[in-house]
């Protein structure tokens, strides 16, 4: 079974709307690495009942993601942020060429140190 990481992603949004066993299972296999063997020993199941189960927390995330959409906004709010500290960095370097203004220079690294907050939190 090849790992599609994106799940991985959608495990930090959703996890708390999984079943304990469902988030456990995904933890396993994609935070952790281990493969169906190793998590179907350590459980005391099958490996196809891992997999099974796997599978059908998986489609309950993609499901989640294609109703709420919550992964999806923040990739596009982190995009956004990322071009706004691009720009205010354009306009001071704008401002060190033409006019040196103290006030533009300390609005554009709030704006950018702002941006970067909200990227980081």
């Amino acid at each position: 079974m090849a790992k599609d990481y994106s799940i991985a992603l959608l495990l930090d949004f959703y996890a708390e709307l999984l079943t304990e066993k469902q988030r456990e299972f995904l933890e396993y296999y994609y935070n952790e690495d281990l493969s169906l063997a190793e998590i179907a020993g350590n459980e005391g199941i099958s490996r196809q009942g891992v997999r099974d189960a796997i599978k059908r927390a998986e489609k309950q995330l993609v499901e989640m993601e294609g109703c709420l959409g919550l992964a999806r906004r923040f990739g596009d709010m982190k995009l956004a942020l990322e071009d706004i500290i691009a720009c205010a960095n354009e306009v001071h370097e704008q401002n060190k060429r033409c006019g040196l203004s103290r006030e533009i220079n300390e609005a554009a690294a709030r704006i950018s140190a702002t941006a970067q907050r909200l990227i980081n939190a």
